[in-house]
This record gives C-alpha cells, sequence and structure tokens, in this order.
C-alpha cells in the first residue's frame, strides 16, 4: 500500500504553506502557525478548494 501522503515535489512544501496562508487570508479566515484544528470544517474547504480553483487556473492559462 502506498502512502499517500508523499510529496511528489518535496520542496514545494514550502511554497505550499505559503499559498495556503495567502489564500486563507483571501477568504477571510484566520491561520496559526503550527496546528489549525480550531478551524471547522467549512473553512478548512473554502481555503482547499480555493487552493485547487487557482492551481488549476493557472495550469490552464500556462496550456494557452
Amino acid at each position: 500500500m502506498t502512502n499517500s501522503n508523499y510529496k511528489v515535489v518535496p520542496e514545494a512544501k514550502e511554497a505550499l504553506n505559503k499559498f495556503k496562508y495567502e489564500v486563507a487570508s483571501e477568504v477571510g479566515v484566520t491561520l496559526k502557525d503550527g496546528y489549525n484544528g480550531h478551524l471547522s470544517s467549512r473553512d478548512a474547504g473554502r481555503i482547499g478548494g480555493n487552493m485547487v480553483k487557482k492551481l488549476i487556473q493557472q495550469a490552464e492559462s500556462q496550456m494557452k
């Protein structure tokens, strides 16, 4: 069985973490450094969903 948490590009971890904080700020969610267990599922989903949306938009713009 493979570990689904395996990072294909480990160097991207810092960039993705910074991106997460930027998106959280844009959607009005405050994140603390480290563990954010206080977040509601809704807020966590807003952050993750917007991250995916922006990454897809960026990939599509590069394909043109």
